[in-house]
């Protein structure tokens, strides 16, 4: 007999038929109700085992954590709590569990305790409900790129240039650590590695990127990426997976829509296809506001914020805008900021955008046209403003309660403006010469952004540690499992 997914029967209508269900034991109750999960959904499944014709050496082998596969004849359930049930007639121990080392046990745990054990955690309601959303977020992202046409492609990980110029990556090498080569100036002599040249893991595709549109069109990349940053917040992780869609022949604006449009859709389809998974998360941040001072206390649930999030145009104003309007806010007069903005060309912090989004506009937010001084050397130049200052046309998504969600910019196109531009920043061009053959060969007007997926999957679950919603998060001093 071919067992049935718990998720299955629990949706059934068929009854009074044998089945076979497997899953591991969540709860065994008064040696005759089990409550089994096989991980197919967050509700659990009632086997009523007959106690009294059950061998006493199997019943204490049912233990909580025990892999088990159960015969018997699905009914409704005549008790309270559940619809149906599975009337038991064989039970096999596929692996037991042992209950005394078991650190599962049917209590609540902490966040902080289930992430050094990362690798039961999925047994928990908790992360069965968010990495089945992840799940549907990632397939979202794909299917909106490939409907529209884009090329996936796979930029590589092991990368000899560094497109944030952020300095912050894992160096890879194969020299031996206790006996480096090295050159006549004492520097390491990296001729003699692997690639015979110095390399990393990347912190971003979209140098690569902009190579496949600049010959495909649309592309997008959606993979893993990495950055050395001595980080230990709620909001930074060492390895983490990054969506990045590079597009010939987009300006600014055809990137801010796109952008919008696809954050859009990914919501729309999570909520579509996770809706008891998002109302289980949605009861358990409630619990969690609970716990908080009313003024700190979210105004919308979680399914309320994804939906305001699909209904609303997302307000869009320049970097200048920004700042007047943060320069002019009671938050900023009376210094309760902690970086107090106080003229122009301040970097954002994420106090900033969250107050724009929060509490002046109470909708997403894409801000464009920041200062170049803080920005890539990469992002196209705009004319200088009446009072001469330069900006780039760069553009940020922000999204309540995380701040930014996307990065991008239209790209510097004009060969001369761009090397001028990485002399000042002090990118060497010649370790960058593929790069700028995108600009000597038919260049043309292209853009591209980044999304943070793990920070896509923090918003549309509701978690706020961005170390529970990847499998086996990687961060200073961690790197278990």
């Amino acid at each position: 007999m071919k067992h049935t997914r718990v998720k299955d029967l629990l949706a059934a209508t068929t009854y009074g038929v044998e089945v076979e269900v497997k899953g591991w034991v969540k709860t065994f109750r008064n040696n005759q109700f089990i409550s089994i999960n096989d991980g197919s959904g967050i509700h659990n499944l009632q086997i009523v085992v007959d106690f009294a014709n059950t061998d006493e050496r199997l019943l204490k082998r049912i233990t909580t954590g025990a892999a088990i596969a159960v015969r018997g004849t699905f009914l409704e359930s005549q008790g309270k709590g559940q619809r149906v049930e599975v009337n038991a007639t064989e039970i096999t121990i596929l692996g037991d569990s042992d209950p005394e080392k078991f650190p599962l046990q049917p209590k609540k745990h902490s966040l902080e305790f289930l992430r050094e054990i990362a690798h039961l955690r999925f047994r928990t309601n908790t992360f069965n409900a968010i990495f089945k959303v992840r799940n549907a977020l990632a397939f979202a992202v794909n299917q909106f790129f490939y409907d529209k046409g884009f090329v996936y492609l796979h930029t590589p990980i092991i990368t000899g240039s560094d497109a944030e110029g952020a300095g912050e990556m894992f160096q890879i090498t194969t020299l031996d650590l206790n006996n480096l080569p090295k050159q006549d100036d004492g520097s390491i002599n990296y001729k003699e590695d692997f690639f015979g040249k110095a390399t990393n893991l990347t912190v971003s595709g979209q140098l690569n990127g902009e190579l496949g549109a600049m010959g495909l069109g649309n592309i997008y990349t959606f993979g893993p990426t990495f950055r050395a940053e001595n980080s230990n917040t709620t909001r930074h992780l060492a390895e983490f997976w990054m969506i990045e869609p590079e597009m010939a022949f987009y300006e600014l604006q055809d990137n801010m829509d796109l952008a919008e449009e696809l954050l859009k859709y990914v919501i729309r389809f999570a909520m579509q296809q996770c809706p008891e998974e998002l109302e289980f998360l949605k009861a358990r941040l409630l619990d969690e506001e609970k716990q908080k001072p009313q003024q700190d206390r979210s105004e919308m649930d979680l399914i309320s914020k994804l939906q305001f999030c699909i209904d609303q145009e997302f307000v869009r104003i320049t970097y200048t805008e920004a700042i007047d309007i943060l320069k002019a806010s009671k938050p900023n007069q009376k210094k309760q900021f902690s970086y107090v903005i106080d003229q122009w060309g301040a970097d954002l912090q994420s106090e900033h955008e969250r107050y724009l989004v929060e509490k002046h506009f109470k909708k997403p937010v894409i801000l464009s046209d920041y200062p170049a001084e803080i920005k890539a050397f990469y992002m196209r130049q705009n004319e200088p403003d009446a009072q001469g200052r330069k900006t780039v046309a760069a553009m940020d998504i922000l999204f309540p309660g995380i701040g930014e969600m996307v990065g991008g910019s239209q790209r510097e196109e004009r060969f001369d403006r761009l090397t001028e531009r990485m002399e000042e920043m002090g990118v060497p061009a010649h370790d960058l010469e593929w790069f700028l053959d995108t600009r000597r060969f038919g260049t043309a007007p292209h853009s591209g952004f980044g999304l943070g997926f793990e920070r896509l999957v923090l918003f549309v679950t509701g978690m706020s540690n961005i170390r529970d919603v990847i499998p086996f998060p990687r961060y200073p001093k961690n790197a278990d499992f």
